[in-house]
């Protein structure tokens, strides 16, 4: 198998200053005293390869080593230790603003940077309408860039980058910059990109588009690969350890605790509990939970939401008509069934809630607590499956 990109024992370590004043008083203490300087591992011991033509997404919370990775990957930061080697041209978009000159026009800044990508000028010339007419700034392509907004900067970095034809494509979170029709626009382009049999390699807080577009996925975690593989497994360990450090998820619990939830299994079909369903199957949600005293009517719910945060449904015993009785006291046990499962393939959070039946006392809610993931059984793609009849 041909690799893009090869990286063995790969790290990048930077020198911080010392905790003391940057004064010359504390310059000349840190001098005398022989101070060693602090050591920072923005990533380490990484191991990788890449075949060619793959898509491989970066994912991890902030601060974690993601985009220093992508920098050793596009030889813009030199490496510590290790080695990593590319095959092909490369063209790279990992920060704001980087190969343009802010006193320079947008159609200058175009050829310059198509310079620095080892472009000859001739031929960015026959692609420069192409590339203005996929940044959509036609109006604005004479005006210096520094007067452009950040949406501008990247329409126009992305342009000159994916126009140019590379082997290999890097893209940092700058995406997340522009406006949702541009992403769509650039999704679009990447698809294309793919089927050219081009590599690319990008870092992203957006986890269901690392699951949608990538053959697989980088977990990193603070300098460390900690786990690469299929994008749905890796997508799960992050929700699971690593939720809540930057990502749009973060797992919550807070009640008065009259009632309380002692235990959750989610089962298939077979009653198991397992934290991976096939679409179109039977989820039951079993929740276990101890009222510690009477409590009248109570209310118990649930919601899904997608690994990004966005909320996809939720219900509970009120709205359904399907209360527990008036009074409850001690254990007891309700169950939740989901029969089909009408998700797609995908990485969700499950939250439960037991309230008062005027929603005025939450006794025990956990928000995002349970992650899990839904498997496709048929080739139709989307969010969910809807019954469908072809007459």
């Amino acid at each position: 198998m041909k690799y893009a990109i090869e990286a063995q024992g790969l790290g990048k370590c930077y020198k911080l200053r010392g905790l003391g004043p940057q004064t010359l008083f504390g310059s000349i203490h840190r001098a005398v005293t022989r101070q060693p300087p602090q050591i920072f591992w923005a990533i380490r011991n990484a191991d990788f390869k890449i075949p060619k033509g793959s898509t491989v997404g970066v994912i991890g919370p902030n601060g974690a080593g993601k985009s220093s990775t992508l920098g050793l990957a596009a030889g813009t930061i030199t490496p510590t230790e290790g080695t990593i080697r590319a095959e092909g041209r490369i063209s790279s978009l990992l920060e704001l603003g980087a190969g343009f000159h802010p006193d320079l026009t947008g159609r200058e800044n175009v050829y310059l940077n198509a310079a620095l990508l080892g472009i000859p000028r001739e031929d960015i010339r026959k692609r420069f309408d192409a590339i203005l007419d996929f940044s959509g700034l036609h109006d604005f392509i004479d005006q210096p860039v520094k007067n452009y907004s950040s949406g501008m900067y990247v329409r126009l970095g992305f342009a000159v980058a994916t126009e140019v034809d590379p082997d290999i494509l890097l893209v940092d979170e700058v995406l997340a910059v522009g406006d949702i029709a541009f992403q769509l626009k650039c999704l679009d382009r990447i698809r294309k990109f793919q089927k050219k049999g081009k590599t690319l390699m990008f870092v992203s807080h957006a986890l269901q588009t690392v699951e949608e577009f990538c053959d697989e996925a980088y977990l990193v975690y603070k300098g460390d690969l900690v786990k690469q593989g299929p994008p749905p497994e890796v997508i799960l360990e992050m929700i699971r350890n690593y939720s809540g450090e930057g990502g749009t998820i973060y797992a919550q619990e807070f009640g008065t605790r009259e009632i309380e939830i002692t235990d959750v299994k989610m089962l298939n079909e077979a009653g198991e509990n397992r934290a991976r369903f096939d679409s179109g199957t039977a989820l039951t949600i079993q929740v276990d939970y101890e009222a510690h005293q009477e409590v009248d009517k109570p209310v118990f719910g649930y919601s899904l939401k997608t690994a990004n945060g966005m909320y996809v449904y939720g219900t509970n015993t009120q709205i359904e008509n399907a209360g527990r009785g008036t009074i409850v006291k001690g254990p007891g046990t309700q169950k939740i069934i989901l029969d089909p499962l009408t998700l797609r393939e995908g990485n969700y959070f499950l939250s439960l809630s037991i309230h008062s039946w005027d929603h005025a006392t939450q006794f025990h809610r956990r928000e995002d607590w349970y992650p899990f993931a839904v498997k496709n059984t048929t080739d139709a793609p989307g969010m969910v499956t809807l019954p469908t009849r072809f007459v």
